[in-house]
C-alpha cells in the first residue's frame, strides 16, 4: 500500500475508535470468544446458496487477522463479484456482521469481515485506527482479490463505530475503494471526545475499559488515555496532535482525490461521536455523498440490523452499494442527500445540504445577570452514555428535570415565553454570552430544555465548555454551539436555557469556591440563536 505523501508524513500513530451498541446483537448471534476458534478452513452452508468460511487473513507487519468470508453460491456464484470489507467495531469479534454479510452474499457480493487487530484472537495490539489498521484494510483487500471471485474494480468498505472510522480513513489511502458506508463513526476525533475543550469522561472510560477487557491496548493508547483522564494539560498539545492524525477530516484532500462514494450515518444523541463533526465533514466532501441522522445513541440506530432484522440504516447502505458498485438504478442518487429523522415523531425530512437544515433562525435574548457557585451538580445533566439517548429513541424519554426547582445558586436559568405554535428545532442552537470567572480556569455546561406547563423540562440539546488561562474578574465572550438535533417543541411550551458546572458525562475544571457570572452587556448582548424549520 502506497500512502499519499502528505498522509505518510501525518499518519504515524493510532486513533481512538468506538464501542458498538451491537454487543447485544453479537451475543444474540452467538459471538462468544470460543466462536472464533472455529475451524480455519472449513466451509459451512449459508442460506440461499451462499457459503461462509472462517479463515486467517494476513495483516500488516506479519500479524494474523481472524476473518469470515461469505461467497455467493448457486447461479449467482459464477464470475466476478463486487466486494464489501467490514472491519469490526471496538471490542467486537468477527461474527458481529454475520447477519448482514449473509444477506449481502445472497445478493451477489463477496463479503469479508475481520476482527480488528489487537482484539480477541486477531494478532497485534490495539492501534486504534492507526497506520497499522489502515494497512490491515489494504492487506485484506489484497487477500480477497487473490483468494475469492472478487472484482478489483468494485470494492467497498463499511462498518459500525470503529469499523466506520477505519473504513473512512482507508478510503484516503487505498484508491481501490470505490464506496464507503460509515455508520456511527468519527470524522474528527478531537471534536468527538474533547469538544468544548472538555474531556468526555464516560466515553473515554468506557472505551478504555472495553479495550482492556476484550483486547491488548497498545502502549501509546494507554498513555494517551492516562493523560486524558488525568487532565494532564502539560500533554494537551500532544493529545490534540494524536487526535488530529487519526481523524478522517485531516486527510480530506486525499479522500476527495480518491473519489469514493461516501455515505455517513449517525444518531442525534451519540455520546461517543456526536453528529456535528460528521455533518461538517460531509459538507466538505466533493464526491458522491449522503448523510443520515436519526434518533438514538451510539450505534443504536444500526443495532437491529446486526440481528438481521429490518433496519433502515442497513437497507440504505445496501442501496448505496448496489448503486455505486453494481450500477443499479435504484434512485438513491436522485434523492436529496441529507436525510433526517425527527426525535419527536420519527418523521423523515430531506434537504439538499447540511447548510440548508438550519437556514432559518430565531433569537432568544438572554437578559440580566446570573451568578452561580461552581462545583455542585444542579440536577441538570446530559444523561448517561449509551443509555439516556437510547431511551429517547425507543420510548421518547430524554433526560428530564423540573426547571422551577433547579437551585439558582448553582444553575443559571433563562426561559422564553410560551410559544403559540410548535417550534421545530433543526440543527445546532448557538449560545453567545459574556462570562466572568474569579478563577483562571472553569467548566460550564449549557442545556436547552423543552418546558411543559407543569415546569418539567425535556432535554433538547446540550454542550460543555472549558476555559483555561483567563484573567480572574475580567469578562470574556463565549460562543458555544450546542449539539445538533431535530426536536419539535409543542405549542404552549417554553424553551429554557440552563447553565451549570457539573455533569457526570464530562470532567470539570472548576477550582474550589469558584464563581461564574453570566452577563449581557448593552454593547454585546447575550442571546440564544435557535434554528427552526418553518
Amino acid at each position: 500500500m502506497r500512502l499519499p505523501r502528505k498522509s505518510r508524513k501525518a499518519l504515524r500513530a493510532p486513533a481512538v475508535g468506538a464501542v458498538s451498541a451491537a454487543l447485544l446483537a453479537a451475543t444474540a448471534l452467538g459471538a462468544a470468544p470460543a466462536a472464533q476458534a472455529a475451524p480455519e478452513r472449513g466451509a459451512v452452508a449459508a442460506r440461499a446458496g451462499a457459503s461462509v468460511r472462517f479463515t486467517d487473513i494476513p495483516g500488516s507487519g506479519g500479524i494474523t487477522l481472524k476473518g469470515n468470508v461469505f461467497t455467493p453460491g448457486g447461479a449467482g456464484g459464477t464470475g466476478r463479484h463486487p466486494v464489501i470489507v467490514l472491519p469490526t467495531s471496538w471490542a467486537m469479534p468477527q461474527l458481529e456482521y454475520v447477519a448482514q454479510a449473509r444477506q449481502l452474499a445472497d445478493a451477489g457480493y463477496v463479503v469479508v469481515t475481520y476482527t480488528s487487530r489487537g482484539f480477541w484472537l486477531s494478532g497485534g495490539k490495539i492501534e486504534t485506527a492507526g497506520p497499522a489498521d489502515i494497512a490491515d484494510a489494504s492487506k485484506v483487500i489484497d487477500w480477497v482479490l487473490a483468494n475469492t471471485p472478487a472484482d478489483p474494480a468494485r470494492i467497498g468498505m463499511a462498518g459500525v463505530s470503529y469499523g466506520a472510522g477505519i473504513s473512512l480513513l482507508a478510503s484516503g489511502f487505498d484508491k481501490r475503494i470505490k464506496a464507503v458506508v460509515a455508520m456511527s463513526g468519527w470524522a474528527d476525533l478531537t471534536e468527538s471526545i474533547y469538544g468544548g475543550r472538555t474531556q468526555h469522561r464516560q466515553a473515554a472510560e468506557l472505551l478504555g475499559g472495553l479495550g482492556k477487557l476484550t483486547g491488548r491496548p497498545g502502549d501509546e493508547l494507554q498513555a494517551i488515555l492516562k493523560d486524558f483522564l488525568g487532565s494532564n494539560l502539560a500533554k494537551e498539545q500532544e493529545m490534540l496532535d494524536w487526535g488530529a492524525k487519526r481523524s478522517p477530516a485531516t486527510y480530506l484532500d486525499d479522500i476527495n482525490a480518491n473519489g469514493a462514494a461516501i455515505m455517513l450515518g449517525n444518531a442525534w444523541g451519540d455520546t461517543l461521536f456526536p453528529p456535528d463533526q460528521y455533518a461538517k465533514f460531509y459538507e466538505r466532501l466533493t464526491g458522491p455523498k449522503r448523510l443520515e441522522l436519526r434518533p438514538g445513541d451510539h450505534a443504536t440506530a444500526e443495532a437491529t440490523g446486526l440481528l438481521g432484522l429490518p433496519n433502515a440504516v442497513w437497507a440504505n447502505a445496501r442501496r448505496w452499494f448496489d448503486h455505486h458498485l453494481r450500477g443499479a438504478d435504484n434512485g438513491i442518487d436522485r434523492e436529496q442527500p441529507v436525510q433526517l429523522t425527527s426525535r419527536t415523531d420519527g418523521g423523515y425530512e430531506s434537504y439538499p445540504s447540511w447548510a440548508a437544515v438550519d437556514r432559518t433562525r430565531r433569537t432568544l435574548p438572554l437578559d440580566g445577570t446570573r451568578s452561580i457557585r461552581a462545583g455542585v451538580d444542579s440536577g441538570a445533566n446530559g444523561g448517561t452514555v449509551l443509555l439516556s439517548n437510547a431511551l429517547d429513541q425507543f420510548l421518547r424519554l430524554p433526560p428530564m428535570v423540573p426547571v422551577p426547582l433547579l437551585p439558582r445558586a448553582h444553575a443559571a436559568v433563562w426561559q422564553s415565553g410560551p410559544y403559540a405554535a410548535a417550534q421545530r428545532v433543526r440543527g445546532s442552537v448557538k449560545l453567545h454570552t459574556t462570562l466572568t470567572s474569579d478563577k483562571e480556569s472553569g467548566t460550564a455546561v449549557a442545556y436547552l430544555y423543552d418546558v411543559g406547563p407543569l415546569g418539567l423540562g425535556k432535554l433538547v440539546s446540550h454542550a460543555p465548555y472549558t476555559f483555561h488561562g483567563k484573567e480572574p474578574g475580567r469578562p470574556f465572550g463565549v460562543d458555544l454551539p450546542l449539539l445538533s438535533t431535530a426536536y419539535d417543541v409543542p405549542a404552549g411550551h417554553r424553551l429554557a436555557l440552563v447553565v451549570d458546572t457539573v455533569d457526570p458525562l464530562y470532567i470539570a475544571h472548576n477550582p474550589d469556591g469558584a464563581r461564574l457570572t453570566f452577563s449581557s452587556p448593552e454593547e454585546d448582548p447575550s442571546s440564544l440563536s435557535v434554528p427552526v424549520r418553518d
